[in-house]
């Protein structure tokens, strides 16, 4: 069985993912959302080393992950159902503006999604409106 994933931004932090036991043919990927959060990151840190690291990660992911998903017009239709079903189970769009933007790849490209903070997309597995796979680790 091939399993096609597209890895959180929480997966990328460092290259433990890698390691995890995919099964064969897994193909993983990366969300242009996912490099924004990466390319934020260093500027977000006062401190050096943290910065120093924040800009290896980021080096490591665009080695690993040449060409991202986009998020385009099909992606930004899913993004409305996804926010809508993050309103309804009463919590705020606004803050998870990211997250759901990952969501709403994975959903569009029909992709499991990989994050280590299951919370922030649990609630969309409680809906029926999206055939989504969420891996946790």
């Amino acid at each position: 069985m091939t399993l096609d994933v597209l890895l959180d931004t929480s997966m990328l932090v460092d290259d433990s993912f890698l390691d995890l036991d995919w099964p064969s043919g897994t193909q993983l990927a990366v969300s242009a959302i996912a490099f924004a959060e990466l390319s934020a990151g260093p500027h977000a840190s006062s401190d050096v080393l943290e910065r120093a690291r924040r800009t290896r990660v980021l080096a490591r992911a665009k080695e690993l992950f040449p060409a991202p998903l986009p998020f385009g017009i099909a992606e930004a239709e899913t993004y409305g159902l996804v926010w809508a079903a993050t309103a309804a189970a009463g919590r705020k769009p606004r803050p998870r503006l990211a997250d759901l933007m990952i969501a709403s790849t994975a959903i569009t490209a029909r992709l499991a999604l990989a994050t280590r903070n299951p919370a922030d997309f649990r609630h969309l597995l409680d809906t029926d409106v999206f055939d989504f796979t969420l891996l946790t680790f």
